[in-house]
């Protein structure tokens, strides 16, 4: 399944956009989509950490041009207010934040309580509708974060606002952990057999585009949207292979049972009654556990069984050209928080 592109767009008009969580790979990257297609875009970021910075040193902001940047805290309503939207109106929001780490505090913190802040302020300043980017493992909700998520998606629905949730597939920061090391010779690990799990990887600047689209899009209002990259669903035994053939060796896999994550997890919730610090490290690994087992494609609920035909898909940037562009040193792998490897 693939959807309509930007040309089949009816005749777009500027909107004022409040964008949060901008400052991330994929904010950065709508950003640039949104001024790029002339919204007028206004980026609500963290201040760093310590004393104040100017704005031309940030080097966080640097890709925001064209957007204006303020500052200030998403968990403060306070700050919202009087740094955000300034008693300013504003058409859109846009919400590209997340949790840094899916520790159930984090998580529940920024993925549902900041996001609800963030949702009155965007009220009060007459917004009428809301772009928030998901995440398509939500269907199948077991960890903190994933909660977390469901739970704001359900206020915004319920909230009275035109609302479009994305709910991308696997993004390229995280399927490229391995690629440095099978480039120093390495061998590509796999858990199982390389094929327990697919997925439709999404890059930043076609997710991004699609989120503009959704913006413009009157026809995505009021959906949950899954989304993925082009191209057929990939198992991680076919990414290794690819990469190997695009270095020009011969494929090394070296196989990791699912019961070695198990073990450590046991390890970890055994030693967080005792040591609480552990206790987000046997989170963190319950995540990779997810990810290693269950595949980011659109989940047949009658069945039980992921469904790659059914997971629609957009741009054309492909997992591989990644793969190309970091072995030339054209591009960087900024992995992210919930990367398996």
């Amino acid at each position: 399944m693939r959807t309509s592109g930007a040309d089949a767009l009816p005749a777009r008009r500027p909107r004022r956009v409040f964008l949060v969580g901008a400052t991330g790979t994929i904010g950065r990257a709508t950003a640039r989509a949104l001024v790029g297609r002339g919204h007028e875009v206004v980026c609500f970021v963290r201040p760093r950490s310590g004393p104040s910075v100017a704005l031309a040193g940030d080097e966080r902001v640097r890709p925001l041009e064209g957007a204006e940047v303020r500052f200030g805290d998403v968990t403060d309503p306070v700050s919202l207010a009087r740094d955000g939207v300034r008693s300013e109106r504003f058409d859109t929001l846009v919400s590209c934040l997340t949790s840094r780490t899916g520790a159930p505090g984090d998580a529940w913190a920024i993925d549902h309580d900041a996001h609800l802040k963030v949702l009155d302020a965007a009220r009060a300043a007459g917004v009428s509708h809301v772009v928030l980017l998901s995440s398509i493992c939500v269907q199948k909700p077991i960890l903190a974060f994933q909660h977390a998520k469901l739970a704001f998606e359900r206020a915004l629905i319920e909230a009275g606002l035109a609302y479009t949730i994305v709910r991308p597939t696997a993004y390229f920061k995280s399927l490229s952990g391995q690629v440095d090391r099978v480039m120093r010779g390495r061998p590509w690990l796999l858990f199982g057999d390389g094929a327990l799990t697919a997925c439709k990887p999404i890059s930043d600047d076609d997710l991004a585009r699609y989120l503009v689209e959704c913006v413009e899009n009157d026809d995505r209002r009021n959906r949950v949207l899954p989304i993925g990259g082009p191209g057929e669903a990939i198992t991680p035994r076919q990414q290794g292979e690819a990469l190997f053939a695009l270095l020009g060796r011969a494929p090394r896999f070296r196989h990791v049972p699912v019961s070695l994550l198990d073990g450590v997890i046991w390890s970890l919730a055994a030693l967080g009654r005792v040591v609480p610090s552990l206790k987000d490290k046997a989170e963190f690994a319950r995540i990779g556990r997810y990810y290693a087992t269950e595949s980011m494609l659109v989940l047949d609920p009658a069945s039980g069984r992921y469904d790659g035909a059914a997971t629609p898909s957009t741009g054309s940037e492909t997992l591989f050209d990644h793969y190309a562009r970091l072995i030339r040193g054209e591009a960087r792998a900024e992995r992210g928080g919930h990367a398996v490897f």
